[in-house]
């Protein structure tokens, strides 16, 4: 009878990870930043039927890259936690602090679990708050801790890359306009320097926008909208500047 094969848990625990970070570096970069009146989400995504940002309740909204199918399946965790915890007790409080930390626990038990390999995905979950002072936004890497960011944050593809570009660009009360342009060329930029024409075709776009006046702030902003903002000289530097896209609801947009 063979001696079974020895693997130290430090090289498992290893090798689980480097497993994880592979599946997300082939996903298409999110990018997450502060702008003036809210909180902007930018990813690179042709597809208009699989998003990588989605709302999960009033002010808080979840983008993720990696394997569709597992973020898909912790963001509708997500919408039945929240949905659950603001009838059960009141809609002030479902926090992104209280949505990351679920999903903390979620991962680190799927991570650390040897009967199941760990999921292959990077989440940010943010909340917009009154001021720009009171948004808050998390990062969760695979294996379940939590980051607080400020300001921008970057996940997939080469998002150490595009990171070092916001950190050095990004700055407090930029417009809407502003922050997707940055986001925009952030995400153009190649490992090696080149950068590449990324068309409102090619993006996914989303804001939590406190100026809303409904209750739920979260907006997806497409076709013509998303056009006037990218568009030097247009004028339009922020939601209000540019009117929805013929029958929309603007308040339904999950």
């Amino acid at each position: 009878m063979s001696t079974p094969f020895y693997v130290s848990p430090q090289q498992a625990m290893a090798d689980r990870a480097e497993y994880a970070r592979k599946g997300i570096a082939r996903g298409r970069s999110v990018v997450v930043l502060q702008y003036n009146d809210g909180v902007l989400f930018v990813a690179e995504n042709p597809s208009r039927a699989l998003h990588k940002v989605s709302e999960i309740y009033d002010r808080i909204a979840f983008a993720a890259v990696g394997k569709y199918n597992e973020f898909e399946n912790l963001r509708i965790g997500g919408v039945r936690y929240a949905d659950l915890r603001g009838y059960t007790y009141d809609r002030d409080d479902v926090t992104a602090r209280g949505l990351a930390n679920v999903y903390a626990q979620t991962l680190g038990t799927i991570f650390s679990s040897a009967g199941e390999k760990p999921y292959e995905v990077e989440l940010i979950v943010a909340e917009v708050g009154a001021g720009p002072e009171d948004d808050q936004i998390y990062r969760l890497p695979h294996d379940g801790s939590i980051v607080d960011e400020h300001g921008s944050v970057a996940v997939g593809g080469n998002a150490d890359q595009i990171s070092t570009y916001l950190d050095q660009r990004h700055r407090d009360g930029m417009t809407l306009a502003e922050a997707l342009k940055l986001a925009r060329a952030s995400l153009a930029r190649d490992t090696n320097g080149t950068e590449r024409t990324l068309t409102p075709e090619q993006l996914e776009v989303a804001v939590l926008d406190r100026t809303r006046p409904q209750q739920r702030k979260f907006k997806r902003l497409l076709g013509r909208q998303l056009s006037l903002l990218l568009e030097e000289g247009s004028g339009a530097t922020s939601v209000a500047d540019v009117a929805d896209e013929p029958g929309e609801d603007a308040g339904s947009q999950g």
